[in-house]
């Protein structure tokens, strides 16, 4: 049995090392228009800042409480932790000695000045479809802000993961470097909205499952963020957060206030919208809602809903705590108040199949972002403190079960898993 382990990984390691000589020499370079595209003006340092906004870079690249992109914000993977590098101007520390030419390596081709492959946490495969100008323009802004003298810390992957070889291997099978390129028969606004969502917006990074490699599975259907404990619901599916029946304006709205008629954004996405998108142009915010609203639809199959006096009577609790926590705001037919209070009838959000969201917003409240568009944002409190897990597992079932809801009952078991699980 050992022997057929060790002969199985030594021929994957072949596999690997061939995969990874054919791989490495994957590149594409597409040179600037000119020296003028990314020189220091206060043009290209606005658009620069503009589209960095655009892409939430700083939200990966700062530690809480420390310097603006000075790198030091851990990103936990199944394969161990990887740590944001200083991106500030600073020769020794940061990329204050790279070219144009190595910052548009680093982004379309995921590799350093030194040749040295980047991990994929760093977004290179959707950041890959961001033109030459654009950047350039985010060089000039990026080598025009403050410089720190921040040491980037090491990444702590567990072996094999930690090997150039191995990520050789993965970018083969995985990434293949390309610009977007516009969509024959789509109008410039559709277009603008995919260049945003599937590039900068990275919006896949979250919103796909991901295989055992870490591979994302594509699309927009929805997969779960592990190291978060929150899941991205599928913006294909109209049983989760399809928006092909969404009036554009009401899309517009949740991605640049967090809160429209139909839904608030929670969770993860409350610091997207914060740090992101509320600061994009109206055009842009409108071209993406286009795009989503016009991604094809996955229809899904009704829930079949499971009945018994086991069930009637966590209803019956489930029904007895929302008297007591939850109708003063979302009142006895759960239609709420929008925006301030979301309605739970037909909120697709706590009628998805996956349950972490509403589990995790009863135990730790729920907290829409401050915008300039909702200065002023409603909360929940968080309720863990205040219900068992028997209790949240009875109030969520009870809400995803009345109304016309219908979708699955949720366990204790369930509930005490994301107890616990870290916010951030």
């Amino acid at each position: 049995m050992k022997k057929t382990i060790v002969l199985g990984l030594g021929l994957t390691a072949v596999v690997l090392m061939l995969a990874a000589a054919i791989a490495w020499p994957r590149e594409e370079h597409i040179a600037s228009a000119s020296p003028a595209a990314y020189a220091a003006t206060p043009a290209n340092i606005a658009r620069g800042a503009y589209l960095a906004r655009a892409g939430d870079c700083m939200a990966c690249h700062t530690a809480r409480g420390g310097p603006a992109y000075a790198g030091g914000r851990a990103i936990d993977t199944p394969f161990g932790r990887l740590l944001a590098p200083n991106i500030t101007p600073d020769r020794d520390s940061g990329i204050g000695a790279w070219s144009a030419d190595d910052f548009w390596r680093a982004l379309h081709n995921g590799k350093s000045r030194d040749g040295r492959l980047l991990y994929p946490a760093f977004p290179y495969t959707s950041y890959t479809k961001v033109s030459r100008a654009d950047a350039d323009a985010l060089y000039a802004y990026m080598q025009s802000i403050p410089a720190q003298k921040v040491a980037s810390q090491p990444h702590e992957l567990r072996f094999p993961y930690n090997q150039q070889i191995m990520l050789a291997g993965w970018r083969l099978l995985y990434f293949k470097p390309a610009v977007y390129a516009d969509v024959a028969g789509q109008n410039a606004q559709w277009n603008r909205g995919a260049y945003l969502v599937e590039g900068l917006g990275h919006c896949v990074a979250c919103h796909s499952s991901r295989n055992p490699l870490g591979a994302s599975a594509g699309g927009l259907s929805g997969g779960m963020i592990h190291t978060l404990g929150w899941y991205a619901p599928s913006l294909t599916s109209d049983a989760e957060a399809g928006l092909g029946s969404w009036e554009v304006p009401h899309i517009v709205d949740l991605l640049q206030t967090g809160v429209s008629p139909r839904a608030t954004v929670f969770g993860p996405m409350a610091e997207v919208v914060q740090q992101s998108l509320q600061h994009l142009t109206p055009p842009d915010v409108t071209a993406m809602a286009v795009y989503l609203k016009a991604l094809p639809e996955d229809k899904a199959e009704p829930a079949e809903m499971p009945s018994g006096p086991q069930l009637d009577k966590v209803m019956a609790q489930g029904k007895e705590l929302y008297g007591t926590h939850c109708i003063d705001c979302h009142g006895s037919d759960g239609k709420g108040l929008a925006p301030h209070y979301p309605p739970l009838d037909g909120n697709r959000a706590l009628t998805m199949a996956e349950s972490v969201n509403p589990i995790r917003i009863v135990l730790n409240g729920g907290f829409a972002p401050g915008t300039t568009g909702n200065p002023r944002p409603y909360g929940m409190p968080p309720f863990s403190h205040a219900l068992n897990d028997y209790e949240v597992a009875a109030v969520v079932t009870y809400l995803r079960a009345s109304w016309g809801n219908k979708a699955p009952p949720v366990t204790p078991s369930q509930v005490n898993r994301y107890r616990s699980v870290p916010l951030d």
